[in-house]
């Protein structure tokens, strides 16, 4: 069994208004993992991910290319605080910040 990591994700580009939130949430249950993905108000698209090591690594290397839309300039990618997701399973779109 692989070792679980949390990781906190911030996506840059043209990532609002063209279904990377919602791609993102497809792919990380297809990974099953844990966690949330929201806009921000800069512009940007922040996500929490939890699970194995592998599929957390993976989810990463998607965020960098996102649906066909979008246009990622960056992802920065910093441990996150699995204690933020609660009893929090499977993966869902949470309200902007």
């Amino acid at each position: 069994m692989s070792e679980a990591v949390c990781r906190n994700l911030r996506i840059h580009g043209r990532v609002q208004g063209v279904g990377y939130r919602w791609a993102l949430c497809a792919e990380a249950s297809r990974l099953g993992l844990s966690g949330w993905v929201r806009n921000r108000r800069d512009g940007s698209v922040e996500a929490l991910v939890y699970g194995p090591v592998e599929a957390v690594e993976a989810l990463v290397v998607w965020a960098h290319r996102g649906p066909s839309m979008a246009r990622v300039d960056s992802v920065f990618c910093n441990e996150g605080n699995a204690g933020e997701l609660a009893s929090r399973t499977g993966f869902a779109q949470i309200a902007t910040r």
